[in-house]
């Protein structure tokens, strides 16, 4: 009988399957909604934890707060109400009402903050994390800057995909938000073979795409909306910039014609892999993550 002593210990090592995508190549996805919070924040907001603990800012009785698109936030509420901190998530407006709710039912003070395109105003919800956080002497993990971030997919999702493609891995596809998984990740996969391909997706009237004049757009839980610490252009190939239609379109057919209910940031590492099919030969093997359940999202992709 194989048992685990916390809910914490079956965090990653989740399942990597294959997807036929109408390509050339073989394409598997790692199915991250797996982890217990529903997403691939679980391993980064694990190891962020842990590591403060070991280098003493986070200590019993804390506060944790932490500006999110929901998937970091419920992550962190899942793991630090289990050990016992008090955690405040700020977020922006246009979050999914159940990712609301979810952060709620797990015991996290949630603060809702307009939706605003400059990560400086004072407004939003990255500067009101840091304000809670000054005021209350609140552990921030500050996910955008925090180098561990990247660090639990250097240990984690990386050397999970090159044992499970048994080093055949020529290409790892992912959406962008803090850039810690495709940066994280696409940096062991380099070192193991330095002619990996590693491709970053972002919504195309981001900050990075448009090059500093970000748009609002649709999308939830990737976007590279302001400079982030983790963005490692040394291991990133290139940014495939994608549209909201397209990346919903696609978000429904890993839905409908695969079988995986998941999230905009799935759809659009999905949409990433497409965007380069013409490039792929039938000896390429591509892995692209399932990043989060597509539950949070129903209203918003098949409400209408």
């Amino acid at each position: 009988m194989t048992t685990f002593n916390s809910i914490l210990d079956v965090i990653g090592n989740t399942p990597l399957v294959k997807i036929p995508l109408p390509c050339a190549a073989s394409v598997y996805a790692k199915m991250e909604y797996m982890n217990p919070a529903g997403s691939i924040k679980d391993r980064s907001a694990l190891y962020m934890v842990q590591q403060a603990e070991n280098q003493g800012k986070l200590k019993r009785g804390g506060v944790i707060v932490e500006p999110s698109s929901g998937n970091m936030g419920i992550a962190l509420a899942m793991i630090g109400r289990l050990k016992g901190y008090r955690v405040i998530i700020t977020l922006s407006d246009k979050t999914a009402q159940q990712k609301i709710d979810t952060l709620k039912a797990y015991g996290a003070e949630v603060v809702i903050c307009p939706m605003v395109t400059d990560q400086k105003d004072p407004r939003g919800y990255y500067k009101q994390a840091h304000k809670i956080a000054k005021e209350t002497g609140a552990y921030m993990p500050d996910q955008f800057h925090n180098p561990d971030n990247a660090l639990a997919h250097y240990y984690g999702i990386g050397p999970e995909i090159w044992r499970e493609t048994q080093g055949k891995v020529t290409h790892f596809v992912a959406a962008a938000g803090t850039a810690g998984t495709v940066s994280g990740a696409g940096r062991f996969l380099k070192e193991q073979n330095k002619n990996i391909k590693i491709y970053a997706v972002d919504p195309e009237t981001s900050f990075h795409s448009t090059k500093g004049s970000p748009r609002p757009y649709a999308v939830e839980a990737f976007g590279i909306d302001a400079p982030s610490d983790l963005i490692d252009f040394s291991v990133i190939d290139d940014v495939i910039p994608v549209a909201d239609a397209d990346v919903f379109e696609m978000t429904r057919t890993l839905c409908h014609t695969y079988g995986h209910l998941v999230g905009f940031s799935s759809g659009a590492a999905a949409l990433g892999v497409m965007k380069i099919a013409n490039t792929l030969t039938e000896k390429d093997v591509v892995v692209f993550p399932l990043c989060d359940s597509g539950k949070p999202y129903l209203h918003k992709l098949f409400g209408k």
